[in-house]
């Protein structure tokens, strides 16, 4: 039934009418029957004769008494983060993660659900990424199965569990991996990335080394993680935090050997990972060497300024901007690569700088000596100053340029796309480290602070999992404008007639793009939860 107006009399001079009318099918056809004439619209609207009847009607609505209930309520006092956890929770499930966990808990006398716990650590990273006390509050602000019980010391026993589990874990789901998505493994990309702890005291892997952050006064961690051609995270390892890249990388090869059985793979690493013994170490295993794509250092390695970049041959064009040829220097395979338009640059601002350094040199010679940006272009002779003509032409020889080192059959153009895929575990460290948010980390303990780069690098498999089920439905989004539209889907507990209901506030901006790619069905506006539960006894109650 429905409200219907009625017009008598010409348009514009006839009155209006207010009748409830019923649709009612006769065989083939629709009619509608008039059940009552209420009056005049224009009578019933000044006497307020509407809102009464409106209001007399609700009474028998459940839906309308629980939204006006809910408008009545305190929202900022009830309101709880609903959507991240209806998202994240259905690729958490999907990933088979609750079973991983549960299996790895298995013996352990704890006192809560370990596995939520870990799913509201992950969960943190991606909404609220702050330490475990503020977490400990965050959790009592969302919409999730089990948050509401969890304490401060969760979080820390936690973090003790993921650490002693992180190896099992890792090889549990790398297996896990393969059956669902693939059943080979032919490309790994491997980086490595340093973070800092709040912490002045160094121990056996809280170590003071190069910080890429910019940060030596602290001790840090050294990460390493390596990605499929997908960006998918399948390894992950912690060093101590004066570890070098190399021995990084020799670490994460011998995993992928030994734990994971990877029997063959390119491994495509940056420059500073080259040297002579991890090119052995790739390549040492007879039965199963792994192929590799590395990036050479052009300012550092002889063999490629004095002989590769000075061999001639036309460079093929891959795409505009990227143009390539091979370089054989004895067995050894080198890859050249060149950006036009990077080239451009950097011969313009090598133009500036050298202009600066010729009016420079006439005026104020001695201040430029110090100075490690301009070093390399001069030459000091018996206190005299002046521009090394060779060295800049040595210079321009680089420019746009990279050199990649490799052992594969791959063409040229193939080997240079491979290496610049090496963005994907770049950008998994982006957002490990911004995006997700390592830190800050404030644990006293090593194990406790491994703990949490783990429930980091699960949230990355939680991003990664939104971005690429995005990407398969071509639904372009920006991921900040995702989170925040999605954090703005709240769930407020409302309780009428002895009875508790959850209301769902509306979907806004991109948050129905994140439903859809992660295959969840958007909840009913309003969901009945049963009986309003009885309040906690008083403890106080009956004593003297």
């Amino acid at each position: 039934m429905f409200v219907r107006v009625k017009r008598s009399g010409k348009t514009g001079e006839g009155r209006e009418y207010l009748q409830i009318v019923q649709s009612v099918r006769e065989g083939w056809r629709v009619r509608q029957r008039v059940i009552a004439t209420l009056g005049r619209r224009d009578e019933l609207v000044s006497s307020g004769a509407v809102d009464g009847l409106v209001t007399s009607l609700a009474r028998f609505s459940e839906r309308v008494r629980v939204i006006d209930a809910a408008r009545a309520a305190s929202f900022s006092a009830q309101a709880r983060e609903w959507g991240p956890a209806l998202v994240f929770g259905r690729l958490w499930e999907t990933q088979g993660l609750p079973e991983v966990l549960q299996r790895l808990a298995e013996g352990r006398r704890f006192s809560f659900d370990v596995e939520r716990q870990t799913f509201a650590m992950a969960l943190q990273r991606l909404c609220a990424p702050g330490s475990d006390l503020q977490g400990s509050g965050w959790v009592k602000r969302v919409e999730a199965p089990g948050f509401a019980d969890m304490e401060l010391h969760h979080f820390y026993r936690t973090c003790g569990f993921l650490a002693s589990v992180r190896q099992a874990l890792e090889q549990a789901l790398f297996f896990r991996d393969r059956d669902l998505f693939s059943q080979g493994l032919d490309l790994v990309f491997v980086d490595t990335t340093s973070t800092f702890i709040y912490r002045d005291t160094e121990t056996e892997f809280r170590k003071r080394g190069y910080s890429r952050d910019h940060r030596g006064d602290l001790p840090q961690f050294v990460l390493c993680v390596a990605v499929d051609r997908d960006g998918w995270p399948i390894a992950w390892e912690i060093f101590p935090g004066n570890t070098a890249d190399a021995a990084a990388l020799r670490k994460v090869i011998e995993i992928l050997r030994e734990r994971f059985k990877v029997r063959r793979a390119v491994i495509v690493a940056d420059r500073g990972m080259i040297s002579e013994d991890m090119i052995a170490l790739l390549a040492e295993d007879k039965d199963a060497p792994f192929d590799y794509v590395l990036g050479c250092r052009m300012r550092q390695q002889k063999e490629v300024t004095e002989e590769v970049l000075a061999r001639a041959g036309r460079y093929h064009v891959v795409a505009g901007n990227l143009h390539v040829k091979e370089v054989r220097v004895g067995p050894r395979r080198y890859i050249v690569c060149r950006n036009p338009e990077e080239a451009a640059k950097d011969a313009a601002a090598r133009a500036a700088i050298i202009e600066r350094l010729e009016d420079a040199v006439k005026q104020h010679p001695k201040s430029l000596v110090k100075n490690r940006g301009f070093a390399r272009f001069l030459t000091v002779e018996a206190g005299a100053v002046t521009v090394n003509r060779e060295a800049v032409e040595a210079d321009a020889r680089l420019d746009g340029k990279f050199v990649l080192r490799t052992n594969t059959n791959l063409p040229p153009s193939e080997v240079a796309m491979t290496y610049k895929g090496l963005w994907r575990v770049e950008r998994s460290f982006r957002e490990t480290k911004s995006t997700l948010e390592v830190r800050p980390i404030f644990h006293h303990r090593d194990d406790t602070s491994m703990g949490h780069i783990v429930a980091c690098f699960l949230a990355l498999r939680l991003e990664v999992d939104l971005q690429r089920r995005l990407d398969e439905r071509t639904i372009t989004v920006s991921w900040p404008d995702l989170m925040r539209d999605l954090g703005q889907l709240q769930a407020v507990t409302i309780d009428l007639d002895g009875l508790r209901f959850l209301l769902r506030t509306d979907l806004i901006g991109e948050a129905h793009a994140a439903f859809v790619a992660a295959g969840v069905r958007v909840p009913p506006m309003i969901t009945e939860m049963g009986p309003t539960p009885e309040p906690p006894p008083d403890p106080e109650e009956g004593t003297m």
